[in-house]
């Protein structure tokens, strides 16, 4: 499949901070817009001309005018055409490749699943070939790039430099992608991407400080500060796998005790379930167990949430968010066990502080495709989120 990318012209760092803050806070008004960028009536305008003319912005109706009873000259806010471009995201996991596209501020508009009977990454990049011709096909006219979600360490938003999940070293999957397709792409670690769409789009939309805290297969962490991600080298290496949680806690099948991957991600759950009743059960089954007292489920659930709270507690106090997401396909625990979470929030905090805002969002492996696309969206059209 070959394909032709819509895009604008490069944006100059002026349009670009004006396009964002529509982007991500609009429909603005002009006097608004001029607020928030400190600029005058005339650098906005000079600023803006070019972004609407190239069809990224638009001048829309004030909300809850009417038109036809207004005086002097009628307030024209400034919002982007969201539908002007659209953009696919992929989730790739050890077994299977969830695709959306999502128009310009990232709403969902399709969905693609398909199975990852390989980790070749030739047929892997065919298999993304495949759904993007799918895809394209079906809702992609005004196509603008892809984004791509990989659990591990990517480099340069271009090759998988390591991957646990699909036994990857060095490989360039953008570049095969885009081969296949003709479409930009760009890939980056599947939780720094959920990060950046949850800071634009998401729970952390205007905040200055916040982080998003993920449990699945593995355990994530990102921290925002000023309103932007906080790359560091370890956010592709397993989060958690050398944080102590409970020195006295369970060991995990390579040998560590206690820390907060032991504890809390869905596997190693699993494992502790199995191997003190020698049944192997899903991770919502061991949860609908747990809820139903059944004893060791319980046990291993309320270990895992009070691990839970330890971790939430600690971040906490150490990078004093204003608002921590808890989001992954493991977030189950909160429904089962969120009182001993909640416990473990306060042992591990000063009396006096301030509560934790710990916000829960149920999130499938879509939400993480979606990620992927923001990441185009920032990358591709705004030229921003630089690596």
């Amino acid at each position: 499949m070959t394909a032709v990318a819509a895009s604008w012209h490069p944006l100059s760092p002026g349009e670009r901070s004006v396009a964002i803050e529509v982007l991500v806070n609009g429909p603005l008004s002009r006097t608004e817009l001029a607020r928030r960028l400190d600029l005058s009536a005339g650098s906005l305008t000079r600023l803006t001309k070019p972004l609407i003319e190239s069809g990224l912005l638009i001048e829309v109706p004030e909300a809850g005018a009417c038109a036809e009873v207004r005086t002097g000259r009628p307030s024209q806010p400034l919002d982007v055409v969201v539908e002007s471009r659209s953009f696919i995201g992929f989730k790739i996991t050890d077994d299977m490749v969830y695709g959306v596209v999502t128009t310009l501020r990232s709403d969902i508009v399709a969905r693609l699943d398909r199975p990852l009977v390989t980790h070749d990454p030739a047929e892997v990049a065919d298999l993304l070939a495949e759904m993007t011709g799918e895809l394209a096909r079906a809702h992609g006219s005004r196509l603008a790039g892809i984004g791509i979600g990989v659990g591990g360490l990517v480099r340069r938003r271009a090759v998988v430099g390591e991957s646990p999940f699909l036994h990857w070293r060095d490989v360039p999957l953008a570049e095969l992608v885009e081969e296949r397709t003709g479409l930009p792409v760009v890939l980056e670690n599947d939780v720094a991407a959920l990060v950046e769409a949850e800071t634009w789009f998401g729970a952390g939309r205007g905040l200055e400080r916040f982080v998003v805290l993920t449990i699945g297969a593995g355990l994530g962490y990102g921290l925002v500060l000023g309103g932007r991600r906080v790359p560091y080298a370890e956010e592709d290496r397993g989060f958690g796998r050398h944080w102590i949680v409970n020195p006295n806690g369970p060991l995990t099948p390579e040998g560590e005790r206690g820390s907060a991957v032991s504890l809390l991600t869905i596997p190693n759950i699993r494992y502790q379930v199995h191997a003190a009743t020698g049944r192997d059960h899903s991770y919502e089954e061991i949860l609908t167990l747990a809820a139903a007292g059944e004893p060791m489920p319980a046990r291993v659930i309320d270990e895992a949430a009070r691990a839970l709270g330890t971790l939430v507690a600690q971040i906490s106090n150490f990078a004093m968010p204003q608002k921590i997401l808890l989001a992954g396909e493991g977030v189950g625990l909160m429904d089962v066990a969120g009182k001993s979470v909640a416990e473990a929030v306060r042992a591990g905090r000063h009396p006096l502080a301030a509560p934790v805002d710990l916000e829960t969002k149920v999130s499938d492996f879509h939400d993480w495709a979606r990620g992927a696309a923001v990441l185009a969206i920032q990358v591709l059209v705004l030229g921003t989120a630089e690596a």
